[in-house]
């Protein structure tokens, strides 16, 4: 009779909360962010570089994302096993989707903002929302900073 090897089980920790596409749902994002990744016990230069990519991207969100009347969602998940953070905010504006300046132009205040989380991120993205939203993503692992 043999005994069953014992497997390492796999936590993902998740958080979503919806918020109003205005700064004040923003600024709210970026510190509910902070507290659920310090609840999580998640290492304080991932927290940071998440800080930082939340605000952005929920800038984003209800600057550019902004519908009247709909709210923009953050969400994020930490696998516990690899320590990577995914932060993720959905618009309901799918048809605009983020692009990185090539160049910075000083005239253009646009897109400055992509560039931090680009800069913060070990890899980011979009992923559309149907029925007509989209998704932007970013992680960011522990062995990276």
């Amino acid at each position: 009779m043999s005994a069953p090897t014992p497997q390492a089980i796999a936590v993902v920790r998740t958080f979503a909360q919806r918020l109003s596409s205005t700064r004040r749902g923003a600024r709210l994002a970026r510190l509910l962010a902070v507290e659920r990744l310090q609840a999580w016990q998640v290492s304080p230069a991932v927290t940071e570089r998440a800080e930082q990519v939340v605000a952005e991207l929920a800038a984003n969100a209800a600057l550019h994302g902004r519908i009247q009347g709909r709210d923009f969602q953050v969400a994020l998940t930490l696998d516990e096993a690899t320590g990577t953070v995914r932060c993720s905010v959905t618009d309901p504006r799918g048809e605009q989707l983020p692009v990185v300046p090539t160049a910075l132009d000083a005239a253009n205040e646009s897109g400055r903002g992509l560039l931090l989380v680009s800069a913060l991120a070990d890899r980011w993205g979009t992923d559309p929302y149907p029925p007509g939203g989209k998704t932007v993503w970013a992680e960011m692992s522990p062995r990276s900073c």
